[in-house]
């Protein structure tokens, strides 16, 4: 089963059976979108079904009140030193103990050819970054020569949104002229960061940034067995703003990767310290305030933040275990504190 029908299967069992916490529109004779945020308030199932939309059902995004494993390998050598995780205990405490986990056995598809955020959608004012199974359809992204595989030609394409507002008619039909002409409906599923199903789906991106920053250093992606990734689930903001500053947080603050890959030890070794958040120039302080001094432009931000702050690798080929990164708690409860 291709990556857009399998999250059609998941897009049509929520549309039977969670009918109340979404708002179907039919935009045109061959496009609904589904608002999972925007014009109601949505909740925690319908985030995580959200985000395993995203992933294209390839992955398990659950809801947990604990960090999991409740040990991690911290050394960079062969010692495989274990230290226990952090755990809170100040009942007044702006850190929140809910995370967000997502695992998988087929980490490069889940992540890289559904659930990452990689075609632009704009018209006049309108932008949105799309997500989900849809690109494979689209397939116009760099990233695909180099996974390889996952193009599709599907008869109903599964879009992820994650913004404010509805898109316009004239760019859901610019989105359906750059489909294959196989493409015989559209759905795309809506929601801010700033709702539950909107922040949940976002960071449960934990595992795809550090997927993500592998391929940025030409990691070979093929020696990537399973994955596993989990993130603190921040307050539901307000606004759209902050809402995107503590989710991103929340995966470069208080993300933590696993992935068991089959590599040789030498080059996890020379990659694993570039693909966390603590190597990234902008590090240090809550994403909000960096967002803002750069006028609210993505791309001005270092892309090397955009990843978790701490990845553990599994060698497969000598047994040994690696760690890189590490969590950043005072800046989580800085950054959960602030302002709304």
């Amino acid at each position: 089963m291709r990556l857009n029908e399998r999250a059609y299967s998941l897009v049509k069992h929520l549309m039977e059976n969670h009918p109340e916490e979404i708002i179907l529109h039919s935009v045109t004779e061959f496009a609904e979108v589904i608002d999972c945020g925007i014009g109601l308030r949505g909740g925690l199932q319908l985030g995580l079904d959200l985000a395993e939309i995203c992933l294209a059902g390839l992955a398990k995004v659950s809801l947990t009140s604990q960090y999991h494993p409740n040990f991690i390998p911290v050394s960079t050598d062969s010692e495989n030193t274990l230290h226990p995780l952090p755990t809170q205990t100040n009942r007044d405490s702006h850190l929140s103990e809910l995370q967000i986990e997502v695992r998988t056995d087929f980490p490069v598809k889940a992540c890289l050819a559904s659930q990452y955020a990689g075609w632009q959608l704009t018209s006049g004012k309108y932008f949105a970054m799309g997500s989900g199974p849809m690109r494979a359809a689209y397939a116009k992204e760099p990233i695909f020569s180099d996974i390889g595989g996952e193009t599709e030609q599907p008869t109903v394409v599964i879009g992820i949104l994650e913004t404010g507002k509805l898109p316009p008619e004239d760019l859901i039909r610019e989105m359906k002229a750059k489909l294959p002409a196989s493409v015989e409906k559209l759905i795309l599923l809506v929601a801010p960061a700033a709702s539950i199903a909107g922040t949940i789906q976002v960071v449960a991106r934990c595992l795809e940034t550090a997927l993500h920053q592998l391929h940025e250093k030409k990691f070979p992606l093929d020696t990537i067995v399973s994955g596993y990734g989990i993130a603190p689930l921040p307050p539901i903001a307000k606004s759209e703003i902050q809402a995107i500053g503590w989710t991103n947080d929340a995966i470069l603050y208080g993300g933590r990767v696993h992935l068991w890959c089959s590599a040789d030890d030498s080059l996890i070794q020379k990659i694993g310290p570039q693909i966390v958040a603590p190597s990234s120039k902008d590090y240090g302080k809550p994403f909000v305030e960096l967002f803002k001094q750069v006028n609210y432009q993505f791309y001005q931000i270092d892309s090397a933040l955009f990843a978790p702050a701490q990845v553990v690798i599994h060698s497969l080929s000598s047994a040994k275990t690696y760690s890189y990164g590490h969590v950043n708690l005072p800046l989580l409860h800085q950054s959960f504190g602030g302002s709304q």
